[in-house]
């Protein structure tokens, strides 16, 4: 068995498809075909079952999946030292995160790191769900809760603010609020009820909001509706100051309060690149909010 082999066995079982890990290893699927084939005749077991949905590992491959990662693990550590890059960040490295903080905190706070670190490659991946860090996904996570199961670690970054908030032309066309009650007579801007991919994320069931007529899974665009005078919506304090004329309304009325928590694969304890990068973006976006918080 080589570790070759082993890239290809892991690829497929994160993947499920061998088109899929042909694109991540830059090979035709017929070749990771061939290399699973011989991987399993080595070890006279089957590892994949092939169905409709795609390869799911047997009980064999289950067993060589820990393994497998922990090879990876061991060559990565081993390719940081006999590089020198030990005390430093370089190689490519992808940040999972919810679209808020991607769009709003993350670009600042890697831009700044980017500079320091010629040899940085950073992939920002905004996606409005949970990241599989066990299908290596990305190497890391930003999380709006901390997650229950899994070989994770989770440290909790930053406690955030949220507010409603409208735009000032939205505001000037309909009548005042004065309480929670009075939002039933207005343009609500909010999350899709059947696409909500975290409970700490149900903003408006504490505003008693049943109607939502400007939905999206996107923060952005439920902003970008705000920034239009489209209605009104929760808004993270931290993105208010990247435009005009958001106003929030009834403070007194609602606040909330959410965290974001950066969670990694157990392994990656190990690596010490992977630690130093996840404590700047860990202390780059508790600055960052706390920065924005104060200017809105």
């Amino acid at each position: 068995m080589n570790w070759d082999d082993l890239k290809v066995f892991l690829a497929v079982a994160r993947t499920e498809s061998l088109s899929g890990a042909g694109r991540g290893l830059k090979v035709d699927p017929a070749t990771v075909g061939r290399r699973i084939g011989r991987l399993e005749e080595q070890l006279g077991a089957p590892l994949f079952a092939k169905s409709p949905q795609g390869y799911a590992l047997t009980d064999a491959g289950q067993r060589l999946l820990a393994h497998a990662e922990r090879a990876e693990q061991a060559m990565q550590a081993a390719s940081e030292e006999l590089a020198g890059q030990s005390g430093g960040l370089s190689g490519q490295i992808r940040i999972g995160a919810p679209d808020g903080c991607a769009n709003y905190l993350l670009p600042q706070v890697c831009a700044r790191i980017a500079e320091d670190n010629p040899d940085l490659e950073l992939q920002i991946v905004a996606l409005p769900r949970v990241f599989n860090l066990s299908k290596r996904e990305a190497d890391m996570a930003i999380g709006v809760s901390p997650p229950s199961a899994g070989r994770l670690t989770v440290q909790k970054i930053t406690d955030y603010k949220l507010h409603l908030a409208a735009h000032e032309d939205y505001l000037a066309r309909h009548p005042p609020l004065r309480g929670l009650e009075d939002l039933k007579g207005h343009q609500m801007v909010g999350y899709i009820a059947d696409m909500i991919f975290d409970k700490e994320l149900d903003y408006l069931s504490e505003c008693d909001v049943e109607r939502v007529p400007l939905a999206s899974n996107s923060v952005s665009v439920q902003f970008n509706w705000i920034r239009q005078a489209g209605g009104i919506g929760i808004v993270h304090d931290f993105a208010i100051p990247s435009t005009t004329r958001i106003r929030k309304v009834l403070e007194d009325k609602l606040s909330l309060r959410r965290s974001f928590y950066m969670i990694r694969h157990s392994d990656d304890r190990r690596l010490e690149r992977l630690n130093l990068l996840a404590q700047q973006i860990s202390d780059g976006l508790r600055a960052e909010v706390s920065r924005l918080e104060a200017m809105c």
